[in-house]
């Protein structure tokens, strides 16, 4: 039986990446060019910056790509790119690359949605057990994802306003800290003792979440304490506690709820804000001795191809191809 080659692209916001994963399982290479040092000056991602520097960025990451891995385009078995969902003239770029890719040496192409990636990152670390609940929370995403076999996906809770990741990153602003804020919360708080405020208690029905009300009275706080010259040191650490335990707190009572209805025999979790220390720590303790707990290695919670080659693998081995035709989409519900 011959290797199979799998190239992965992800370009969906301010990550160039490209990676070729053999048979499913082996790294052969994972190139990501970040542009967090351009975003930073503007506190946030520029969608146009961010498209011209991925078309700046593709030509060598891809370079870089095959030559790390030692193969050639021509021994690939398939293409995999993140086609959705993301912002549009960056997925793009990824996308015309992987047509063109696939197109020139007649290989099969797969559209492939980034939270798809996020969840199957989780396959780096452990086998998948059905049916397991998967935890997506990133800049623009906060999901509980049920699935009860491979490549299916059933949103059981979602975010009904702002997605954890945007919300911490206001709320960090607010405090003077740099963007990524839920980076900046996560390093400014880490492995201290802080005692947290008391913040108001959201009521969502169901599994889903709720992150806007919270942001905006703090933020609001946080704007009198300043004005006022109130906003000592301490107090923003304070404040950068409250909020992620605040945000923590309510996804994992509402992940663990569900768990336990839909009676999963496994939790996973996906996306940037995976790779907060409070929230692996709280879900690895809440879960023990009731599930098994799959988390993302740290180098894998971020935007990178592995994770896009990763799921696009297991959607080529399904027989869930694309046509050369797809087009790219900015908004995308998770198993569409």
């Amino acid at each position: 039986m011959s290797d199979e080659y799998v190239l992965g692209i992800e370009s969906s916001c301010d990550e160039t990446s490209a990676a070729i994963l053999k048979n499913g399982s082996e790294i052969l290479s994972n190139i990501v060019s970040t542009q967090i040092a351009t975003h930073v000056l503007y506190g946030g991602v520029m969608p146009e910056i961010a498209s011209r520097l991925h078309l700046e960025n593709i030509g060598y990451v891809l370079d870089q790509c095959f030559q790390k891995a030692g193969i050639k385009p021509e021994e690939l078995s398939a293409v995999a790119v993140t086609g959705k969902p993301g912002l549009i003239g960056a997925l793009h770029v990824g996308v015309l690359s992987a047509k063109t890719i696939a197109a020139f040496y007649d290989k099969p192409i797969i559209d492939v949605h980034h939270l798809a990636g996020h969840i199957y990152a989780n396959e780096f670390c452990g086998e998948f057990k059905f049916p397991l609940l998967a935890v997506v929370v990133s800049g623009g995403n906060s999901e509980l994802v049920l699935m009860k076999k491979h490549l299916d996906f059933e949103i059981v809770g979602e975010t009904l306003d702002d997605a954890i990741g945007e919300s911490l990153d206001k709320v960090a602003r607010a405090l003077g800290l740099p963007y990524p804020g839920g980076v900046a919360i996560d390093k400014l708080t880490k492995d201290q003792q802080i005692v947290p405020l008391r913040l108001p208690h959201v009521h969502v029905k169901g599994y889903n979440l709720s992150y806007s009300g919270i942001k905006s009275a703090l933020v609001r706080e946080i704007n009198e304490k300043k004005d006022q010259g109130l906003l000592t040191p301490e107090l923003v650490k304070q404040y950068a506690f409250s909020v992620e335990k605040a945000f923590v707190d309510q996804l994992l009572d509402k992940a663990f709820k569900a768990a336990e209805e839909y009676n999963v025999r496994q939790i996973v979790m996906g996306g940037g804000v995976s790779a907060n220390s409070y929230l692996r720590k709280e879900i690895t303790s809440r879960g023990e001795g009731k599930f098994e707990i799959l988390i993302p290695p740290l180098w894998c919670t971020t935007d990178n191809a592995a994770m896009i080659a990763k799921a696009g693998y297991r959607m080529w081995k399904e027989g869930m191809v694309s046509t050369l035709s797809f087009a790219p989409e900015a908004s995308a519900e998770l198993g569409r």
